[in-house]
């Protein structure tokens, strides 16, 4: 009696499933693997190169900080300095008012940013959320004022600060900061458009007050966005030299920008870039711890916008 042999058969031949396509897709999973580990490493080397290139000026400014007058153009550049010449630092010091412009600035900038912020969250808040009869009109209006360059306005607001006097004084600096910041505004209403409305009536319908809904709702979910915007408006306010040299004419109320500046005009003859890089060192302390404390609220903004909705 005759015996046939079964003929073996595979899971994915029962399944009815080809194992030819089975290899392809498999063929091409490891392809597509492939591919996207190539494009990771390009983009990665992509952004060390611009990191690279972003942090080359500071690495300058803190090697000609620390260098002598006669090494800061030697070719090849001397990128360790030798000799290292810490008295630069000390030079600054002696060389100008240093410390009335860190005081100035610091007056000028945490008063902004402290007061500002606050009038651009409740600005950001009331035409976001409430319901205001023609608040987009206004907020239009107030766009259409971001689109204005400042040196548009230069003439007719100083002309304004020197027909009330406040020419030579800190506050045509701190005073129209105190209002809020039309950026700030903008990104913060912006954000807010993004909570949902039935949050807001919820919250009413409890019986609570738009104070009380903007502290105890709004403002934690807003925090990591002011923080961004905190950063770039003290970075904007610390760093800004146009003002100053618009509206300040004594020695007593220079900020630390122009104090840095009139180094060049002590110095006429010969610029000595290792005092004026280490005063420029100095003027970057500040804006550093800033961004080292608002960094994780950066991080966090940047996360939440990317998964809104």
């Amino acid at each position: 009696m005759a015996t046939t042999s079964a003929v073996p058969t595979t899971p994915l031949q029962t399944s009815g499933i080809d194992p030819g396509t089975v290899r392809r897709s498999k063929r091409k999973k490891r392809s597509e693997r492939r591919f996207q580990s190539k494009a990771d490493v390009a983009v990665f080397v992509a952004l060390c190169l611009g990191a690279v290139t972003m942090l080359l000026p500071l690495a300058w400014m803190l090697s000609t900080s620390l260098k002598t007058q006669e090494n800061v153009f030697l070719l090849p550049p001397q990128w360790i300095p030798d000799p290292i010449e810490w008295g630069n630092y000390l030079r600054i010091w002696e060389a100008g008012p240093i410390l009335t412009g860190i005081i100035n600035s610091s007056i000028v900038s945490l008063s902004v940013i402290t007061v500002g912020t606050l009038t651009s969250c409740f600005a950001a808040y009331g035409f976001a959320k409430m319901r205001i009869p023609g608040k987009n009109a206004i907020f239009l209006g107030l766009l259409a004022g971001i689109m204005i360059p400042f040196p548009a306005l230069m003439i007719p607001t100083f002309m304004l600060f020197s027909q009330i006097g406040w020419v030579d004084t800190l506050l045509p600096l701190i005073v129209p900061g105190l209002f809020g910041n039309l950026m700030m505004v903008f990104f913060l209403r912006q954000y807010l458009m993004s909570i949902p409305d039935s949050l807001i009536e919820a919250a009413v319908i409890d019986g609570a007050t738009h104070p009380q809904i903007f502290a105890r709702i709004v403002l934690p979910l807003i925090r990591p966005a002011i923080a961004a915007q905190v950063i770039l408006w003290f970075m904007g306010t610390w760093n800004d030299y146009l003002g100053p040299i618009i509206y300040l004419n004594s020695e007593n109320v220079h900020t630390l920008q122009l104090v840095i500046a009139n180094f060049n005009a002590t110095y006429a003859v010969q610029t000595d870039f290792p005092l004026i890089m280490a005063a420029s060192l100095v003027s970057l302390l500040p804006v550093l711890a800033v961004f080292m404390i608002f960094q994780r609220q950066i991080i966090e903004s940047i996360a939440l916008t990317g998964n809104k909705g």
